[in-house]
């Protein structure tokens, strides 16, 4: 405070005025405070996204997730340490009960039961047959026949290597339905419906056929990954610099049916492919016009 002696009172000091160069500070400040924060946002849920499984649906009753190629949906006999589906999504989802199987390198849809009592109804339906299951897989070679049944006994775990293998004698009966969806070249489209639930079913029926499964490591001769110089003309990218748009297993759970385990109306539920096989789809369907989604 100071006194004015004119007036002989007192008065506040009055509070010396900003100046400019601390409104421009101010004006830089703040919009880079409200970027980096957005940014910081971003990260941290990008960090926090999980890149094991997308939800496709779920209810009390059930969990349909679309899982990623290369992780394990129950625990595997010879790697019980390796992450397993199951773990993950229970974090999410409190305790989940198997109700089928799907192999490791196989993408898309599985279905968890979240009761004892619908893991009793929707394995009953699997028991019985009454499910569908519609796979898609891109396979080397153009196959003579547009509609196919095989009908083979399988073994599992019939070799050395694991693998399951045919054995007329030993084998456990297994059926496949399959269908050419498209031509693509040097590559085609096959839909897949396993009418049994054998390990590796669907990769043995089509081995058994000629037809090996792209990018597979246990039945597959050729594991060369899908490339997009190697299928496009006059493709002018670098060659040391180029990624693979596949180098995993061509094989995709896109849809199943089955009755809800409570409300007993049938549902379906289909997987989107993920980003490598759909990059794949993209291309060759821009080359050869086939698009197996619409076929």
């Amino acid at each position: 405070m100071k006194k004015n002696k004119e007036e002989g009172s007192l008065q506040l000091n009055k509070r010396p005025k900003k100046t400019r160069k601390t409104h421009r500070l101010l004006k830089i400040f703040f919009p880079l405070a409200h970027f980096f924060f957005f940014l910081l946002l971003t990260i941290i849920c990008f960090m926090a996204k999980n890149f094991d499984y997308s939800v496709i649906y779920s209810d009390d009753d059930i969990v349909v997730l679309n899982k990623r190629s290369g992780i394990l949906i129950a625990q595997d006999r010879y790697d019980p340490d390796a992450p397993r589906l199951d773990v993950i999504a229970q974090k999410e989802f409190g305790k989940l009960y198997a109700v089928h199987r799907i192999d490791k390198d196989t993408s898309g849809l599985i279905v968890y039961a979240r009761t004892a009592e619908a893991q009793k109804n929707i394995s009953m339906q699997f028991e019985k047959r009454q499910v569908q299951k519609t796979y898609h897989a891109l396979v080397y070679g153009r196959p003579l026949w547009e509609t196919t049944q095989i009908d083979l006994p399988l073994l599992p775990d019939g070799d050395a290597r694991h693998r399951t293998t045919i054995d007329k004698k030993k084998g456990k009966p297994s059926t496949t339905e399959l269908r050419c969806i498209g031509n693509c070249g040097n590559f085609s489209w096959i839909e897949a419906k396993p009418k049994t639930g054998r390990t590796h079913q669907i990769r043995v029926h089509l081995n058994s056929t000629g037809f090996s499964i792209v990018c597979d490591p246990l039945y597959g001769g050729n594991q060369k990954p899908v490339r997009l110089s190697e299928i496009k003309r006059n493709w002018n990218g670098d060659e040391e610099e180029e990624r693979p748009l596949l180098s995993r297993l061509a094989l995709h759970a896109y849809k199943i049916t089955f009755t809800h385990p409570t409300t007993n109306e049938e549902v379906t539920f289909v997987a989107p492919y993920p980003k490598d096989m759909d990059a794949t789809r993209k291309q060759l369907e821009k080359i050869y016009n086939v698009n197996p989604l619409e076929m």
